[in-house]
């Protein structure tokens, strides 16, 4: 018997884990042989506060003192450039992301790969960062596993009840018991939902591709930033030598173990190229992941109206690692009745479906 079960072993589940454990005896379930083998391992790792709907920016911005802290942060930027059919969503985007005008040959100054002649206009802002993903993972679950937490991997859950001693978890790796269940399953939150007898609430998952391909003209992008063609056409990152860039695709699909579309990666290389000195001649490598949207966009956090010890933690489409640690806390605050911010809670709220 535990206070809380916490299903799903991505970035919302061992973050809340952390949080939750110091308070409450907490098991986490994981589907997979490891942590985050979905959509957290497969983000574009990219923390840029202002992106995102209003309570992910709230929870964004005020995760940066978490970030620093666990040393997860190193310096990016991030760009955005327009062709001359695009000029009413960059004025959007920049005014949202809080970016400044650069002329088309700044613009490749800073991304030597750009063709300025075929820019109509480009923005910049040093406020972004790289995340290091995969430590911001395993420093959660060291964080958890210290507090208290077991985290059990290759646990898919079979069966979700609830009785007079509370909910009932069956797994291949054993039952559990617990009085607080916390759905942070992802792709699979409502059917979570539907297996523990909770009206879904309709998530969404949404298939991201994404491409790595080799460095422009052989150059080193180390240092370039992010950048991202205006209506978020397309997106481009150096990584490790290379650029991953994916067509910032957003296609409805069922939970599965994501793989991406050769048809829409063509699409999509082909609309970075437009804006580029070099073509696309072979890629290293493809995947996709899933990014899981509520109704209106805005993740569900937060007690279920029927059935109040079951608490989503879900719906962080592609802001789960920008806006973790404060996601955690509020969640936290909410299983251990902390009583959270509460403009936050109503923009959060399950019920508003």
């Amino acid at each position: 018997m535990c206070d809380v079960l916490i299903i799903g072993g991505g970035i919302a589940g061992v973050s809340a884990a952390a949080d939750i454990a110091p308070s409450a005896s907490v098991v986490l379930l994981e589907a997979e042989a490891s942590l985050a083998h979905h959509a957290s391992s497969r983000s574009a790792a990219l923390y840029e506060p202002h992106y995102g709907p209003p309570a992910i920016v709230q929870l964004s911005l005020a995760s940066r003192g978490s970030l620093d802290e666990m040393a997860v942060l190193s310096p990016r930027g991030v760009m955005i450039v327009a062709d001359a059919t695009q000029t009413e969503a960059f004025a959007a985007e920049i005014a949202a992301m809080h970016l400044d005008e650069i002329t088309p040959d700044e613009a490749a100054a800073r991304f030597p790969a750009l063709d300025p002649t075929r820019l109509a206009r480009a923005a910049i802002a040093a406020h972004a960062w790289d995340i290091d993903t995969d430590l911001l993972i395993q420093s959660s679950a060291r964080r958890a596993r210290a507090r208290g937490a077991s985290i059990l991997t290759d646990a898919p859950l079979r069966s979700l009840t609830r009785d007079a001693r509370g909910w009932h978890a069956v797994t291949p790796a054993g039952e559990v018991t617990a009085r607080v269940v916390v759905n942070a399953a992802g792709a699979w939150a409502d059917r979570v939902a539907e297996m523990a007898g909770v009206a879904p609430l309709g998530l969404v998952p949404h298939r991201r591709s994404m491409a790595r391909i080799p460095a422009p003209g052989g150059m080193d992008p180390t240092a370039w930033p992010m950048i991202i063609g205006a209506g978020e056409s397309w997106y481009a990152k150096p990584d490790a030598g290379a650029l991953i860039v994916s067509p910032a695709d957003a296609e409805p699909t069922h939970p599965h173990d994501a793989w991406a579309d050769d048809m829409v990666l063509a699409e999509g290389l082909a609309r970075y190229e437009a804006m580029m000195r070099f073509p696309v001649d072979r890629l290293l490598s493809n995947w996709a992941g899933l990014r899981t949207f509520s109704p209106d966009g805005t993740p569900v956090y937060g007690r279920d109206r029927s059935q109040p010890d079951f608490v989503w933690f879900a719906g962080q489409g592609g802001y789960g690692f920008q806006s973790a640690p404060a996601a955690a806390r509020f969640v936290a605050d909410v299983v251990l009745d902390r009583h959270p911010d509460p403009a936050l809670a109503r923009m959060l709220d399950p019920a508003r479906f």
